[in-house]
């Protein structure tokens, strides 16, 4: 039973149990005890990447994470800011053991979290969250403040190239040459690499949400915000645009006519173009139970499966490998393109939809989804948060199941 860790790493407010100077200590000194338990190829300190999204408090909670790594006999290397999935992306490919991403998503500046990667690049499973948790309480306090950034070997350009390289990749030899693209960066990890790979491809970008200061970090812009994108498409004369969540894992779009691009449409979006090129393993698009019902019927329309699971991409990823299936994502935007890379990445993602949208895929604003009705109700994993989403053909009668839903939990919880 995990007690610090949730859906999506270990969160909270900065500076208090569990993200203090000596839990993080305690951490970083855990992972690399749970690596004795790994196979070790050679007697050189296990190498731990760290990377961080813009957040005031990021600086401090990756010293102690480091200083850990440190005093356990490991090596701490810095990516410096990086989106999460270029994280993933350099454990994976690099000489890495473990990652370790310093970022709370979506969440507002004075929050902040740990995401833990293995050498595959993939999150923890829930029972190695749980072991980690345990190894934590072994742990001695750190002696001392030690050095200001614990130690940390900065290679964060040579990252920084890595993963630009690999997004130029998975274009597949297609160029963005003439496109114009609006991008909202939240003034989060994304803020550098995002409008570099689109320039890269050939893309004139227009960018808001550039200029972090520690404490704007999605602060009335990125995915959560989708009316300031769409306010600088229509300005801007974009052809389409992104925005990004705090640490890059996902990302919504938006139409040059005002049209939202959220993970369900990206899903069945990409699902129809892999389909029809014979790329969609066996007919099957991996979903959780949030994603809209209009979804499941548009894909059954294409002769698309849909496969539903939990909610947390770590449960989407799970199915993906058991199942052989190529795509999976959430409705917030988070898609996991599995020939490309085990992990969501909101960069890849909008340069992938925008080159299959170039290469024919179909209008982006003809699609559309409608669903019949369905209740989901969950508790959120990464705040203290209660989600009820109710579908249905008439507003007036969503709107009368959702407030009587509200009130039988407030007669229950007493809130």
């Amino acid at each position: 039973m995990r007690k610090l860790f949730g859906t999506d790493g270990m969160r909270g407010a900065a500076g208090t149990p569990p993200l203090d100077p000596v839990s993080l200590y305690r951490l970083g000194r855990a992972v690399v005890a749970s690596l004795e338990y790994g196979p070790r190829g050679d007697a050189a300190p296990p190498r731990v990447c760290l990377a961080m999204d813009t957040r005031e408090s990021c600086g401090w909670i990756a010293a102690s994470l480091a200083q850990g790594i440190r005093d356990a006999g490991g090596e701490p290397v810095g990516a410096g800011v990086m989106p999460t999935p270029a994280l993933a992306l350099v454990v994976r490919e690099g000489s890495f053991r473990a990652g370790l991403m310093v970022s709370a998503s979506h969440n507002p500046y004075h929050d902040n979290g740990v995401k833990v990667f293995d050498a595959t690049g993939s999150k923890l499973p829930d029972q190695d969250e749980a072991r980690l948790e345990q190894l934590m309480e072994q742990q001695p306090e750190p002696e001392g403040c030690g050095d200001t950034d614990g130690g940390l070997i900065d290679e964060s350009a040579t990252l920084d190239e890595h993963y630009l390289a690999f997004l130029a990749r998975c274009l597949e030899g297609a160029h963005l040459k003439g496109l114009r693209v609006a991008l909202d960066t939240a003034h989060g990890a994304a803020w550098r690499l995002a409008p570099e790979a689109f320039r890269r491809a050939g893309a004139e970008v227009i960018q808001v949400g550039g200029a972090p200061d520690g404490r704007n970090i999605n602060d009335g812009l990125g995915s959560l915000h989708p009316e300031v994108l769409e306010r600088t498409v229509r300005e801007s004369g974009a052809h389409v645009g992104f925005a990004f969540d705090g640490d890059a894992d996902r990302c919504i779009g938006v139409t040059r006519n005002g049209g939202l691009l959220d993970g369900d449409f990206m899903l069945y979006y990409m699902g129809r173009v892999l389909h029809d090129t014979r790329r969609l393993a066996y007919c099957t698009v991996v979903s959780t139970s949030m994603s809209n019902f209009g979804l499941e019927k548009a894909l059954r329309a294409e002769e698309i499966r849909l496969l539903r699971t939990d909610v947390g991409d770590r449960y989407v990823l799970q199915a993906l490998k058991e199942g052989g299936f190529v795509l999976g994502g959430e409705q917030s935007g988070h898609v996991i393109l599995m020939h490309y890379a085990p992990t969501g990445d909101g960069i890849l993602t909008a340069l992938t939809l925008t080159r299959m949208w170039r290469s024919g895929g179909g209008d982006l604003d003809e699609e559309a989804l409608a669903g019949d009705g369905r209740v989901v109700v969950r508790y959120s994993g990464t705040e203290p948060l209660l989600r009820v989403m109710v579908e249905g053909p008439e507003r007036q009668r969503v709107e009368q199941i959702a407030d009587s839903v509200l009130e039988a939990f407030r007669r229950e919880v007493g809130a």
